[in-house]
C-alpha cells in the first residue's frame, strides 16, 4: 500500500516545511531578540536570544510532522464516519473564541483559544472538518445539486453558518479560504454556475457595508486602491510598503540569505503573513521561481489524487483540501505583491504559525492516504461504461 503512495507529494511537502524553516531562522532574529529582550528585562528569562522563534518553530515542525504520519496512515473512510461530530465540534470551539478568559486577542482578530499553555486558532482545523462535512453532505444530495431550492439554497445556509463565527472574528482571510473551498466542491459536485454567479453577487452586495464598517478593514482596502500615495504609504499603508520594497530590493537572484534589511524592524509581520516579501528579497526572481514550482506540482498532484480517487467521498475530500492549499498560498502572495487588500493570512508549510503548520500537514497526510488507495485502473472503473450497438 505504502508504495501507491504519492512520494513526490510528500517530499515537496517537507522540502517547503524545512525550507520554511530556514526563512525563519533568518528572518526572526531581529524580531526573537527584541522579545526575548523584554522578557530579559523582565527577568523570566537569563539573556536574550535571537532563535526565540526558530525553536518554537522547529517543535511546531516535529510536532506537525507526527500529525501528518498519523493521518498518513488512518484510512480516509474513517472521517467519512465522524465528519459531522468533527465539524460540530469545531464550531464549538469557534464558538468559545468569543468567551472572556479563555480567548486570546492577536492583532485586530479574536481568532485564538487559550487551554492551559496551549494557544491555537480554531478555524484552521475548520478548513479540514468543513471539507469532510461537505464531502459527505455533498454525496447525499448528488441528485440534487444542480436544483435551485433542494440544492444551492441549503448549501448557502451550510455555508453561511460554517463561516458566519470566522466572519465576526474578524478573519477575512479566513472566510476568503473557507468560501473559496465550499464553493469549488459545490461546483464539482454537479452545482449550477449560473446559481452560484447570482448568489456570489447578492453576496457581495449584502456583505462588503458589513465587512467595511470596521475601521482598520477600510483603511487596508484604501491602502490598496491608493498605495502610492505618500499619506498612504507612510501611514496605514506602511506594511505593505515596506513589502513591496522588499520584494523590489531582491531583484534577480536576491541580496542573500540571511541579509535581509526589512527584517530589522521595518516589515511587520515579517516571519508570519509578509515572510513571501522576506523570501523575495533574500533570494530573489529567479530562486523564488523554485519555490513556486514547487507549490505549482504539490496542486497539480493533490487534484490528480482527487482525480484518481476510488470514490467520491475521496474525489471531494482530495479537491477541498488542494483547494485550500492553492487559494490560500495565491491570497497571501497577492497581498504581498499588492494585488489584494491586506488581511492576515499565513503562507502555507513556510509562515511561522503552529496551528496553520499542523493543520496544513495533517491535511497532506490525509491527501497521502487517499493516493494510496488510488490507482489508474480504479478510475478507469469509476469511468461510465459505453456499449457498441450494432447495426
Amino acid at each position: 500500500m505504502f508504495r501507491r503512495m504519492d512520494w513526490l507529494l510528500l517530499g515537496i511537502a517537507i522540502g517547503l516545511t524545512l525550507f520554511g524553516l530556514a526563512m525563519i531562522a533568518s528572518v526572526s532574529v531581529f524580531k526573537s531578540y527584541q522579545l526575548t529582550q523584554h522578557l530579559t528585562d523582565q527577568g523570566l528569562l537569563a539573556a536574550p536570544s535571537n532563535a526565540f522563534y526558530l525553536k518554537r518553530s522547529a517543535f511546531h515542525v516535529l510536532f506537525s510532522f507526527v500529525g501528518m504520519m498519523i493521518t498518513a496512515v488512518i484510512p480516509y473512510h474513517f472521517w467519512k464516519k465522524y465528519a459531522r461530530w468533527l465539524f460540530l465540534g469545531t464550531i464549538f470551539l469557534l464558538v468559545l473564541v468569543f468567551m472572556p478568559g479563555i480567548k486570546n486577542n492577536y492583532g485586530t482578530a479574536n481568532s485564538w483559544l487559550i487551554l492551559g499553555p496551549i494557544s491555537f486558532q480554531p478555524s484552521e482545523f475548520l478548513k479540514i472538518t468543513l471539507v469532510f462535512y461537505l464531502a459527505v453532505w455533498l454525496q447525499k444530495r448528488e441528485q440534487l445539486i444542480g436544483t435551485f431550492k433542494e440544492g444551492f439554497l441549503p448549501f448557502v445556509i451550510l455555508l453561511l453558518l460554517s463561516t458566519f463565527l470566522v466572519a465576526v472574528e474578524p478573519d477575512l482571510g479566513g472566510f476568503l479560504v473557507l468560501s473559496t473551498i465550499s464553493i469549488t466542491m459545490f461546483f464539482i459536485a454537479g452545482g449550477n454556475i449560473f446559481h452560484l454567479i447570482a448568489g456570489g453577487a447578492l453576496a457581495g452586495i449584502a456583505g462588503l457595508p458589513v465587512i467595511l464598517s470596521k475601521q482598520y478593514v477600510r483603511d487596508r482596502f484604501t491602502a490598496w486602491m491608493s498605495p502610492s500615495d505618500p499619506r498612504i504609504s507612510e501611514t496605514i499603508g506602511f506594511q505593505i510598503n515596506q513589502a513591496l520594497i522588499a520584494i523590489g530590493s531582491g531583484g534577480a537572484f536576491g541580496v542573500g540569505y540571511g541579509k535581509s534589511i526589512q527584517k530589522f524592524g521595518y516589515l511587520p509581520e515579517v516571519e508570519a503573513d509578509m515572510v513571501f516579501a522576506a523570501m523575495s528579497e533574500e533570494l530573489g526572481f529567479f530562486r523564488l521561481l523554485i519555490i513556486l514550482g514547487m507549490y505549482a506540482i504539490l496542486i497539480v498532484r493533490g487534484y490528480k489524487i482527487a482525480r484518481e480517487a476510488p470514490d467520491r467521498f475521496g474525489f471531494l475530500v482530495a479537491t477541498g483540501l488542494t483547494t485550500w492549499i492553492a487559494s490560500q498560498s495565491i491570497i497571501n502572495i497577492g497581498i504581498n505583491l499588492s494585488l489584494l487588500p491586506l488581511t492576515g493570512m499565513t503562507l502555507p508549510f513556510i509562515s511561522y504559525g503552529g496551528t496553520s503548520l499542523a493543520a496544513t500537514l495533517a491535511a497532506v497526510g490525509i491527501l497521502l492516504n487517499i493516493s494510496m488507495y488510488s490507482t489508474e485502473g480504479k478510475l478507469a472503473e469509476r469511468r461510465p461504461k459505453r456499449t457498441l450497438k450494432m447495426a
